[in-house]
């Protein structure tokens, strides 16, 4: 059995892709840029890329698991064209505030808990303590925090930067590829 790998645990919405509040249709689309860029050079370094994304949406009734779905086949086809491949991609659908019954829950995946990273790490072999999270709110720093992740990017393409997220973040990214770089710096 081999060791463990580290990973990169990316948000999706914000920080993948435009983020248009509720993302889920496949004609809202938009890859940010250096994304793919920054993506295949963590993949050269060595670094498992998992995809953590709460989706709420689903919980509250604003789109099916199916749209989610196909927005994300979608996601993947497009970075795939650009030589760039995830290892796995969790959701969370749940809130406890959801309209829809049985995704309306208190869970463990919805970060800022660190389910979704916790179950990555058994099911793709990571090694969390070489691990980083980049996302854009300060529940996807805590919820990398919570898991042992070493690392925690706040990337500015997302939501206003917060006192909150600033203080949980490793460093403050003004975009994905300022991120890419600090990972690569502070991996060695």
């Amino acid at each position: 059995m081999s060791a463990p790998s580290p990973a990169v645990f990316l948000d999706r919405d914000g920080v993948i892709n435009l983020d248009t509040g509720y993302t889920h249709k496949v004609e809202d689309l938009v890859i940010l840029p250096g994304v793919a860029k920054g993506c295949r050079r963590l993949i050269e370094a060595g670094f498992k890329l998992v995809i953590v994304t709460n989706q709420s949406g689903i919980a509250r009734g604003l789109y099916t698991k199916s749209d989610y779905q196909r927005f994300t086949e979608r996601l993947l086809e497009l970075l795939a064209t650009q030589s760039v491949h995830f290892h796995g991609v969790y959701f969370c659908p749940h809130h406890q505030l959801g309209e829809i019954k049985q995704y309306s829950k208190d869970c463990d995946c919805r970060k800022p808990k660190p389910g979704m990273l916790l179950e990555a790490s058994k099911d793709l072999s990571l090694d969390l303590s070489k691990s980083y999270m980049v996302g854009d709110r300060p529940s996807d720093l805590e919820a990398a925090v919570q898991a042992g992740v070493i690392g925690q990017v706040l990337i500015a393409t997302g939501k206003v930067l917060t006192d909150e997220g600033i203080q949980k973040a490793s460093f403050v990214a003004d975009d994905f590829l300022a991120a890419t770089d600090w990972i690569l710096t502070n991996s060695k």
